[in-house]
């Protein structure tokens, strides 16, 4: 499959990181459904590199571990890093997230090219990356779909799943662009209110519309 002539709107060169095929983003906000969507694009045989599994991979390697150790010491319990306290102090002091998502996204160039590399032969690529639009990378993409479910539901869904304080929920979302200006600005929207049938139902259609 390939997608269709019309949405192929970048060259090689003008892609994020130079990606020779056609290169679509998925993005949205926390608790909107993106794991979801590419799970679906995975279990249907499309290509795809997931950015959050990236970053899971540069906090084992040991550059990483040493990093954080140096600027975040306080973070560390037994000997390994615990995330939710390195979470709340990035998203409290916008220096040290500053800090931290530099030093993590200028690992993410090479590993992308080697995850490219081990797909092989394809047509187009499916990205999923959550912070697409706060890295104003928007422009380096052929096509963005956007995974949408409104705000309040974004906040009960972080709560159902791992019961952090409210007020937490809501600084993190306040980090992230709102929703509300996700889906206005991206090219295709997957509304993620309902449950999960509904929406690979909606992702099978949308595959449906711009690939041939």
């Amino acid at each position: 499959m390939k997608l269709k002539e019309q949405y192929i709107t970048k060259t090689s060169e003008q892609r994020l990181y130079q990606c020779e095929v056609p290169l679509i983003g998925i993005t949205g906000g926390i608790a909107t459904g993106k794991s979801c969507v590419s799970q679906i694009l995975r279990e249907n045989s499309h290509p795809l590199i997931d950015a959050d599994e990236m970053v899971k991979e540069v906090y084992q390697n040991q550059e990483t571990i040493e990093f954080v150790q140096n600027n975040f010491p306080q973070v560390f319990k037994e000997g390994a890093i615990d995330f939710k306290t390195l979470r709340k102090i990035a998203f409290e002091d916008k220096g040290k997230k500053f800090k931290l998502e530099s030093f993590i996204y200028s690992k993410l160039p090479h590993l992308f090219s080697q995850k490219r590399k081990e797909l092989k032969d394809i047509s187009y690529l499916f990205y999923d990356v959550p912070l697409l639009y706060e890295k104003n990378l928007e422009d380096k993409f052929d096509l963005v779909i956007c995974v949408y479910a409104p705000r309040q539901l974004q906040i009960e869904r972080i709560q159902s799943r791992d019961n952090s304080p409210i007020e937490v929920i809501k600084n993190i979302l306040d980090n992230q662009l709102s929703i509300e200006d996700k889906k206005e600005r991206a090219d295709f929207i997957l509304s993620n209110t309902e449950d999960y049938a509904s929406l690979k139902e909606k992702v099978l259609a949308l595959l449906k519309q711009i690939l041939k």
